[in-house]
């Protein structure tokens, strides 16, 4: 898509805030794509002048990028909307709301109704139109909705200032086909699109070039990258051979300067033999995967449309396993599902109990207006969401101590992310399958990649000593 008008409104924002020294704060929920979005967002408004300040009292814009697969990023929002509105009173700053959640019109309409000082209102598919939207807001003073209800275009070209100097998200496709019963993304990020293969690779030429060491792929189902493209016969430009997820990852791991490449969220049905060989054959792909399973019982499994069974899925899981040595994997599992019992929850316990997951990401099931899951009569019980809730986490947690232990001896290759926050004495990195490391080193080690031994285990850390 072109965007010549989008750069030529940043050079009329730009041009109307010369000399006045404003500056922005931008309060992100929600998933790594909303966190890179909020790059590009804030790449744009330094572009048009503004300078980043956490304080929101000196902001002269204040911007909201909000997520909706949880019931309380509403309560969030809102509540968080009640605080700026003295600042709106006060110094006149521009309200701006963004993101999922602006693609649900019931949240919209109370926008309106309820929260009438909200100056901006833009979609997911209209992030780029932020300098339009704000130039006519800062011209004519009027409310600005800037929603689109249909699929949006790829926009290339975008400024983008990112939060870290070594690491950095690549989102290579936007939207999902899948349609799970529970979850809200299909409706508010569109259908699958996927970015051209040249400007994925540009991009990560780029970020190695500034010095970026480790990359994470971005989407809402990563591992179809290109699938609906083939399927359907829509034309892209194939680039250095990457026609798949697998021979993006192939070609990715050639690229001189980057260290690690990871990727979020793959699908387990989309787990094709040829991504398995390129994980196992490139040395710079992480062998820590993020495998979500969301409930370990098939029938619970078929209502929230995921199309494998548990069987399945441990097959999966086998077959990475024996193909990838040290393979460790995270997942996500939803509790509580609308129609599980206590008997379809031990499905789950005895995957966990099967798999042994170095990482657990665990939600309670909640609402949301829109999706089928919402309109099922047969919701759980909170009581008993969080009985089995607990009993998750109790499992889990008893399992941490002994994948801890296997670390212990161990030489591991730690990207060096600075001062630990709990200890600023000491440093903090991560291993290649995510896990937190701090040791004593020098603070100019930051965003360089070292060999460190792992000396002892905790249950959320491990403490290591520089080789």
């Amino acid at each position: 898509m072109n965007i010549d008008n989008e750069i030529e409104y940043l050079k009329k924002v730009k041009d109307l805030n010369e000399g006045k020294n404003l500056k922005y704060t931008i309060y992100t929920m929600g998933c790594q794509l909303n966190e890179n979005d909020s790059e590009k967002i804030s790449g744009m408004m330094e572009e048009m002048g503004y300078s980043l300040t956490n304080k929101i009292e000196e902001a002269n814009c204040i911007i909201f990028n909000t997520c909706c697969v949880r019931e309380n990023a509403e309560d969030k929002l809102f509540g968080k909307l009640g605080e700026v509105k003295k600042f709106r009173e006060l110094n006149n700053a521009i309200i701006a709301v963004c993101g999922c959640m602006m693609q649900e019109k019931h949240i919209v309409e109370k926008l309106k109704k309820s929260y009438p000082y909200v100056d901006i209102i833009f979609g997911t598919h209209t992030i780029h139109k932020l300098p339009e939207d704000l130039y006519n807001r800062i011209c004519n003073s009027k409310s600005i909705l800037d929603v689109l209800d249909i699929d949006g275009e790829v926009i290339e070209g975008l400024p983008i200032k990112r939060n870290d100097t070594t690491k950095a998200s690549v989102t290579i496709m936007n939207g999902c086909n899948n349609f799970c019963s529970f979850c809200i993304v299909p409706y508010v990020r569109g259908r699958e699109r996927s970015r051209a293969p040249k400007d994925i690779v540009n991009e990560v030429q780029c970020l190695a070039k500034k010095g970026y060491k480790e990359i994470t792929l971005l989407g809402q189902n990563v591992n179809s990258y290109l699938r609906v493209e083939r399927e359907k016969g829509i034309e892209f430009e194939e680039y250095e051979g990457i026609n798949s997820f697998a021979t993006l990852l192939r070609a990715l791991n050639k690229v001189e300067g980057i260290e690690r490449i990871r990727f979020i969220s793959p699908h387990p049905k989309d787990f094709t033999d040829d991504v398995i060989e390129a994980i196992a054959d490139c040395d710079k792909v992480c062998k820590f995967i993020h495998l979500p399973l969301q409930s370990g019982n098939t029938e619970i499994l078929k209502i929230m449309n995921r199309r494998y069974t548990k069987e399945q899925y441990l097959s999966l899981v086998e077959k990475m396993k024996n193909r990838i040595p040290n393979l460790t994997l995270s997942t996500d599992i939803i509790v509580g599902f609308p129609g599980e019992t206590d008997e379809q929850f031990e499905d789950t316990l005895d995957v966990v109990n099967k798999v042994r997951f170095e990482q657990i990401y665990m939600f309670i099931y909640s609402r949301r207006v829109g999706t089928p899951g919402d309109k099922m009569p047969n919701q759980v019980p909170e009581a008993d969401k969080h009985r089995r809730f607990d009993r998750l986490k109790a499992l889990y947690e008893n399992q941490i101590e002994e994948q801890n232990k296997k670390y212990v001896g161990t030489i591991q290759n730690i990207l060096v992310e600075g001062e630990s926050k709990n200890n600023p004495e000491m440093l903090t990195g991560r291993t290649d399958s995510n896990k937190v490391v701090i040791f004593e080193g020098d603070k100019d080690l930051k965003d360089t990649m070292i060999q460190v031994k792992i000396v002892s285990e905790h249950m959320w850390y491990l403490k290591g000593e520089m080789i």
